[in-house]
Formats: C-alpha cells, sequence, structure tokens
C-alpha cells in the first residue's frame, strides 16, 4: 500500500452483539439520554407516549369481541403482537420511553452518571410520556373509536380501565416487575441487533408475552386508564343505550384509581428494569474486578 492511500475501512460484521459488548451500548446509550436538553427530551418523551398509545389502541381493537370466538391465551397474545406496534415505533422511529430508561442504572453503577442526572432524565421523560398517552386517548375518543361494533370497543375500553383500577397496591407492582423485566430485555436485544428485522423479531415475543400475561406497564396504562374515563365521562346516551349499561357500572373509575395503579406500577417497573435487568447484567459483565 502506497502512502498516500487512504487506510481501509473498519471492518463490520452481521453478526448480534454479544452480551458483554450490549452492558458496554447500554452505559454508552445512557449516558448520552442523560445529556440531551429538556427540548429534545421531553419531545421524544411525549413521542413515546404517543406511540405506545398508537399500540394499546391496536390491541384493544384487536380484543374486542374476540373473546367470544377464541380461547383466552390466544385472544390475549394475539392483542400482544398488536400491542407490540407501540415499542417498534418507539426503537425504529426514535423515541424516549420511560419504561426502557430504567436501564439508564448501568451508567449510575459505572459511575458515568450520577442519581441527580438520572432522576431529571426520567421526571422529564415520565411526564412527557404522560403528555402523550393522554393525548392520544383524547385523538381516539374524539376519532368516535370508542363506538366501533356498535359500541363493543368502547366497551372493551372501560373493562380494560376497570380491571386496571381495580388492582390491589401490592399486585400492581408485581405485574409491574414482572412487566419492566420484559420490556427492558427486548431493549437490551434491540441493542445487540445489526439490522431492522433483528429489532422487530426482539420486540414482538417479549411484548406480546407481558401483554398475554396482564402485565402491567405505566406508560400504557397512561393511555389505558384515561381512555376509559374520558368514556365514562363524556359518552352520549346512544353509546351507553348500545351496550346496555350506564356510567354507574364503572363506579371504580376515577382519578383516584389513575394514581392508586400509576404509582405500584411505575414503581415496579423501575424495579423490574433497572434492577433485575439492568444491575444483573451490569454485575456480570461491568462490575469492577482484581486485576490478577
Amino acid at each position: 500500500m502506497a502512502e498516500t492511500d487512504p487506510p481501509p475501512p473498519p471492518a463490520t460484521s452481521l453478526d448480534a452483539l454479544l452480551p458483554a459488548a450490549i452492558a458496554r451500548k447500554a452505559e454508552e446509550t445512557g449516558v448520552a439520554k442523560a445529556g440531551l436538553d429538556i427540548v429534545s427530551l421531553s419531545s421524544l418523551a411525549v413521542l413515546a407516549g404517543a406511540f405506545i398509545g398508537l399500540g394499546a389502541m391496536a390491541a384493544t381493537v384487536v380484543w374486542t369481541g374476540i373473546g367470544e370466538t377464541l380461547p383466552f391465551g390466544v385472544a390475549r397474545m394475539l392483542g400482544g403482537l398488536a400491542f407490540a406496534l407501540g415499542l417498534i415505533l418507539v426503537v425504529l422511529g426514535g423515541a424516549e420511553l420511560f419504561t426502557g430508561n430504567s436501564l439508564m442504572v448501568i451508567a449510575v453503577a459505572s459511575r458515568r452518571l450520577s442519581l441527580v442526572a438520572v432522576a431529571r432524565a426520567w421526571t422529564i421523560v415520565f411526564f412527557g410520556n404522560l403528555v402523550g398517552a393522554v393525548g392520544t386517548a383524547v385523538l381516539v375518543y374524539l376519532a368516535g373509536q370508542h363506538m366501533l361494533a356498535d359500541g363493543a370497543a368502547g366497551q372493551t375500553m372501560l373493562a380494560i380501565g376497570a380491571a386496571k383500577t381495580g388492582l390491589a397496591f401490592g399486585q400492581a407492582f408485581f405485574l409491574g416487575i414482572l412487566c419492566n423485566v420484559l420490556v427492558c430485555l427486548a431493549i437490551w436485544l434491540c441493542y445487540g441487533a445489526r439490522s431492522t428485522t433483528d429489532k422487530l423479531l426482539a420486540i414482538l415475543f417479549p411484548i406480546a408475552a407481558f401483554v398475554a400475561a396482564g402485565f402491567e406497564h405505566s406508560v400504557a396504562n397512561m393511555y389505558f386508564i384515561p381512555l376509559a374515563l374520558i368514556v365514562k365521562w363524556c359518552a352520549g346516551d346512544a353509546f351507553w343505550v348500545a351496550i346496555g349499561a350506564g356510567p354507574e357500572t364503572y363506579g371504580g373509575l376515577s382519578l383516584a384509581g389513575l394514581v392508586w395503579n400509576l404509582v405500584p406500577v411505575t414503581l415496579g417497573n423501575v424495579v423490574g428494569g433497572g434492577f433485575l435487568v439492568g444491575l444483573v447484567y451490569w454485575f456480570v459483565y461491568l462490575r469492577p474486578r482484581e486485576k490478577r
């Protein structure tokens, strides 16, 4: 090679990253997320809330009436596959999701980030997700989606919201843990993916599994419960006549019920994603070791 020839391009591989390399990428990603300015971070968070809301909308449509023709597990799994649209949009479209950002604890454990920096990022993203999810719920209601299938879709919306607000605090907490273990494992696998197809496959099965199992996702609930409340408060007489019920049937649906659900589910999501996924992988691959 002549001295004036350019250096050869770096070697590339189509193989997925190995777990140790994924851990380093997750650490670097956490640092980059914390460094985003507030306008960018909040905007991406609103997008993520909206994306998850779109996935939840798709799942609701799939579940409407399906339990009458298919076994419980099959119906739940089909809804879970539809819900996976949300995380697909977040990952491939580029957005900031609170539950996935639980993995930022890896950078904290490596002393690349302070707790204050992570708390700032989580707070901005949490409330940005809330705005995006609730905004999507409002749009879905205004579009008249609750009247699909002669009001059966709205009845499904109400049933989902009522079930979530009816959970005991402890149960909601543990359902939140299990949910974000699967969500963060999906994100973890995406860090190692080399192509769009890899990412799609990495997302589909963990997300479908958590939805099918009935685990609790805080950002999804920012859509499901507000939408149920909007239907309860705003739907006209034609809707209630169509489903043969009234607002009093869903007495447990309230703003207090929304808070009662989000608090334990959010705490559980942090424990599941941050501790049971993030810190475990940090301990295995990134913890300091004595030189021999």
